[in-house]
C-alpha cells in the first residue's frame, strides 16, 4: 500500500508543478486573497471568483478583437439590408411589364 500512496503522491506533485508553471496556482491565489480582502463580501463568492478569473485570463488582444467583431457585425448588417433592397428591385423588374415588347 505505500508503494500506492507514493506513485500517487508524486503525480499530485507532478500536478501541482504543472499548474504552477502555467500560473494556474497564482492567479488563483490572487482572486482568492481579493475576495478576502473585500470590506463587503459578494453574496455570490463563486460568481465573484468567475468573474476575476475570467478578466484574468483574458488575451491582450480581446479588445481589439471585440472592436473588430462589431465592425464586421456592422458590416453584416449594412450588406444584409442592401442585399434585401436589391432583392426587392430585383422583383420590381422582373414582374413588371416589358415596355413596348411586341411578339413577332
Amino acid at each position: 500500500m505505500a508503494h500506492y500512496r507514493g506513485g500517487s503522491d508524486s503525480k499530485r506533485e507532478q500536478f501541482r508543478r504543472y499548474l504552477e508553471k502555467a500560473g494556474v496556482v497564482d492567479s488563483l491565489t490572487s482572486v482568492f486573497v481579493s475576495l478576502y480582502e473585500q470590506q463587503e463580501k459578494p453574496t455570490n463568492a463563486l460568481e465573484y471568483v468567475k468573474q476575476c478569473l475570467n478578466a484574468v485570463g483574458q488575451n491582450p488582444d480581446t479588445d481589439a478583437l471585440q472592436q473588430e467583431l462589431n465592425k464586421l457585425r456592422q458590416e453584416i448588417a449594412r450588406l444584409t439590408e442592401e442585399n434585401k433592397d436589391l432583392r426587392a428591385r430585383l422583383k420590381h423588374y422582373e414582374t413588371a411589364p416589358e415596355d413596348g415588347s411586341t411578339t413577332k
